[in-house]
């Protein structure tokens, strides 16, 4: 299994002499496409060295909003080479975008803190936000909160229970495999419907 192969090379990461740069790295790239979490990394990282806890945090939320910064930037771009060209051979797809465009400037600070707190895939709404254009500073102080706090609490459980969470996410991988597909799919349709709530150019949230 392709996701099981990930996981463990993932941990082999976390005893590397140089984990905290791998930690960096899985961080950036999970924000845009990698699938498997930077949480994953953290915890046996944590586990190793209680006292390198907070430097794990810090770097792990520094490089996971530079990676969604990277998202963000994917799909601001991708609003002249893809949703322009659409508009011009679809007119009704202008109006489309200007609902979701409009939504996301409305409830888009909640939409990214959600994203970057909860399982939902966070490389869903970087990629989103760029594509609705929302204000990147906002994005990126909120991703920096929500991020920063998801990471935080899994350092102090792990304070708490220690190798029983790894026990259970190993034991639980399928499982929560599918939960992430399930999100990342969902996360798609959430766009898909909210892109197409409307014909006209306001938020009817």
């Amino acid at each position: 299994m392709m996701l099981r192969y990930l996981y463990d090379r993932t941990m082999q990461l976390a005893a590397h002499p140089h984990a905290i740069w791998w930690l960096a790295g899985i961080a950036l790239i999970e924000s845009i496409f990698f699938p498997i979490p930077p949480d994953v990394l953290i915890i046996p990282m944590v586990l190793a060295a209680r006292a390198q806890a907070w430097k794990i945090v810090t770097v792990a939320t520094v490089a996971s909003v530079f990676g969604g910064l990277i998202g963000y930037g994917i799909g601001y771009f991708a609003y002249g080479s893809i949703v322009e060209p659409l508009i011009q051979i679809f007119p009704n797809y202008g109006s489309k975008y200007n609902v979701f465009h409009d939504c996301y400037q409305i409830y888009g600070g909640w939409v990214v803190g959600v994203g970057g707190f909860s399982p939902i895939p966070y490389k869903v709404i970087t990629v989103a936000s760029g594509l609705a254009q929302h204000d990147v500073i906002t994005f990126a102080i909120v991703s920096f909160i929500s991020r920063g706090a998801r990471f935080l609490i899994i350092a102090g459980l792990l304070w708490k229970f220690g190798s029983q969470i790894r026990a259970f996410i190993e034991s639980k991988l399928t499982l929560l495999t599918a939960i992430f597909v399930a999100l990342l799919l969902g996360g798609f349709i959430f766009f898909k419907l909210l892109f197409g709530a409307s014909n006209g150019s306001t938020c009817p949230f």
